[in-house]
């Protein structure tokens, strides 16, 4: 499920009662974790953090007008789901991920390429997110992002 809301307070506004504080509680969370120069806004329809043209002029390949998205967030129809491209790019990150998982979780991780399902919203593992956040910054983003170019080309 995708949302038109054009802010990301609009997107929180829209969103059901059963998943505001969910939703409220990841969004603070990688507010306060993710480095600096990482920017909150929508695309996709969800809440996208992003690396701004400003420190990354070239943008999104498949369309330059877009900054370079990072992460992202979503109330989905049957979960809470995080968008991590990072864990998507960089397989030694994915494996901390899931070597950390069951040490923040009881439950088993829901995981496709870049995107991590949370069925229960209660039992998202805010600590873990808060760590994972914390391991890429812009520069090593941008870094990942361009090694995988190379590597479509």
């Amino acid at each position: 499920m995708t949302s038109a809301a054009p802010t990301v307070q609009e997107y929180f506004a829209q969103l059901p009662e059963d998943r505001q504080a969910a939703m409220t509680q990841l969004f603070d969370t990688l507010q306060k974790h993710l480095p600096k120069g990482f920017e909150p806004r929508m695309a996709y329809g969800m809440i996208t953090w992003v690396v701004p043209h400003s420190t990354y002029p070239a943008g999104y390949h498949c369309d330059p007008k877009m900054a370079l998205p990072f992460i992202s967030i979503a109330s989905q129809k049957n979960f809470v789901a995080l968008y991590h491209m990072g864990i998507y790019s960089d397989s030694k990150l994915h494996d901390w991920f899931l070597a950390q998982y069951p040490k923040h979780s009881k439950t088993k991780s829901d995981m496709g390429k870049s995107c991590i399902r949370f069925k229960k919203p209660d039992q998202i593992p805010f600590d873990l997110i808060a760590q994972l956040a914390e391991k890429m910054n812009p520069r090593q983003w941008i870094e990942a992002y361009e090694r995988g170019l190379k590597r479509e080309a």
